[in-house]
């Protein structure tokens, strides 16, 4: 008995690391704040909650990184958050700020954002380590999310009040949702290495672009942001022109665990 005991201990202790899933928990928090706040009506509060969010989930991937703490647990728990704070949160929000008002067709619309960003979650934990090793296929979740918030600031930093029967709104949730599930290349932060020596120009360039974003936050977040979902699609038309095909990562046949809906029927009972 006391043999099992502290294998459970020990076991537990392999599996959870504190600084990582504290990160972890404050952007499930800031989720949660977000549904809370969206449902009170506090439309820009609640979309400031799902941008710190996202740097809560940013941090906690760098600091189990730098404190080796990655563990199979802080995987599935973090994919769980990605998918509340990422997902549930900015679906509700774009829902109870305007999709409202097309009735149905709203729901179903906010909906698919969520269903597409728990299907974008699950390809990313079976390829992240083969096809999306240096890039995103498809566009993240915390992107698509970012890009709702943002644009829920920007309206109401430009025009104050709340928007009713917006089709732009409408057709922008279907395509970010389209878009986490699509194979388009994203550029993914893992090519860039803190380690590694610099341009100085880069580190200028970086220190404009925090104060362009500072100068006017409201408006030059839903810029950035939108440049970075435009850019994926812009990448692989410039790539089509040039090479006359698509860019891919790796070819699908090559991933490590290919994603089947389909039992063999050798696995079947008979």
């Amino acid at each position: 008995m006391r043999r099992r005991r502290i294998s459970r201990k020990e076991g537990v202790q392999k599996g959870v690391y504190l600084l990582p899933n504290l990160c972890t928990t404050a952007s499930l928090f800031c989720g949660f704040f977000s549904v809370i706040k969206s449902l009170h009506g506090e439309f820009v509060t609640a979309s400031w909650a799902i941008l710190l969010a996202g740097i809560f989930d940013m941090f906690d991937g760098r600091l189990a990184r730098l404190t080796r703490g990655s563990s199979q647990f802080g995987v599935e728990y973090d994919s769980l958050v990605d998918l509340a704070s990422f997902g549930l949160a900015p679906g509700i929000l774009i829902y109870t700020w305007t999709l409202y008002s097309f009735d149905r067709l709203g729901w179903i619309a906010s909906f698919l954002f969520f269903a597409c960003g728990a299907l974008r979650l699950a390809r990313y934990n079976v390829q992240s380590e083969s096809v999306e090793l240096k890039y995103f296929q498809g566009l993240p979740i915390p992107m698509a999310a970012y890009c709702l918030a943002t644009t829920v600031i920007f309206y109401d930093e430009i025009f104050a009040i709340l928007p009713r029967n917006n089709y732009w709104i409408l057709s922008l949730t279907t395509v970010l949702a389209l878009a986490m599930v699509s194979t388009v290349r994203y550029f993914s932060a893992k090519q860039l290495s803190l380690k590694k020596r610099l341009s100085f120009f880069v580190l200028v360039a970086a220190a404009a672009l925090i104060a362009v974003i500072a100068w006017k936050p409201q408006i030059m977040l839903w810029v950035a942001t939108l440049a970075y979902v435009l850019s994926g699609p812009i990448d692989e038309f410039i790539y089509w022109l040039r090479k006359g095909e698509r860019a891919e990562n790796i070819p699908v046949e090559k991933a490590v665990k290919p994603i089947s809906l389909v039992i063999p029927k050798e696995n079947q009972q008979k």
